[in-house]
């Protein structure tokens, strides 16, 4: 992680591109919010989570850039004055373990314009000791259902991402895969409450 901001566009507004919980907790404040699409590499829960939905002796399993494909999320367009103070923000949130790269990356806003614009984006870093590559939907699931850290449990993580990607009005095949695992899942367990919430 640099200790820089990067280096692109340093004195303008910020433009955040989120794939994963950015998409609905950014948790800054933004001057707008515009779907967009990365190319060059895709959403996938390729990281071992150790801090915010797991443990190192339970790991969760968050999402991160990965090479290859291209990924629909959100670009955030920041004000510049908030620059500086939101990519601390960030890094505090992003880089407690430092798994992610944090890059500027081309991202076509999917507005009237279809502009591109250079967005801040976390990659993930293949070379950490949490990433976790490309992983069977059964594995998932088995990190999923035990991951739990300070920022809640894993299931509402994957769940609430699937639901933002679901408001605007696409799909992610493997996620969504993943969620009705963890639903059927969950049904087994509670049978009684998902009889008295259906």
């Amino acid at each position: 992680m640099s200790a820089n901001p990067p280096h692109s566009e340093t004195d303008g507004d910020l433009w955040v591109f989120g794939y994963g919980s950015l998409m609905w907790k950014p948790g800054f404040e933004f001057l707008e919010q515009v779907p967009a699409r990365l190319i060059g590499e895709h959403r996938a829960l390729c990281v071992y989570s150790f801090d915010h939905r797991g443990t190192p002796e339970k790991p969760g399993l968050v999402l991160g850039l990965d090479r290859g494909g291209a990924c629909r999320g959100i670009a955030f367009r920041v004000a510049a004055r908030l620059r500086h103070d939101t990519i601390a923000y960030l890094r505090g949130r992003e880089q407690t373990t430092n798994v992610y790269r944090e890059v500027m990356r081309s991202v076509w806003l999917e507005n009237a314009a279809r502009e591109r614009v250079s967005a801040l984006a976390y990659v993930v870093d293949r070379g950490h000791v949490q990433y976790a590559g490309r992983l069977s939907l059964a594995e998932q699931q088995r990190l999923v259902l035990q991951g739990h850290g300070r920022s809640g449990n894993n299931r509402d993580y994957v769940l609430s991402t699937v639901a933002s990607i679901e408001k605007q009005g696409f799909r992610d095949t493997q996620l969504h895969q993943l969620a009705t695992m963890l639903h059927d899942a969950h049904a087994a367990r509670h049978p009684l409450q998902d009889a008295r919430d259906a």
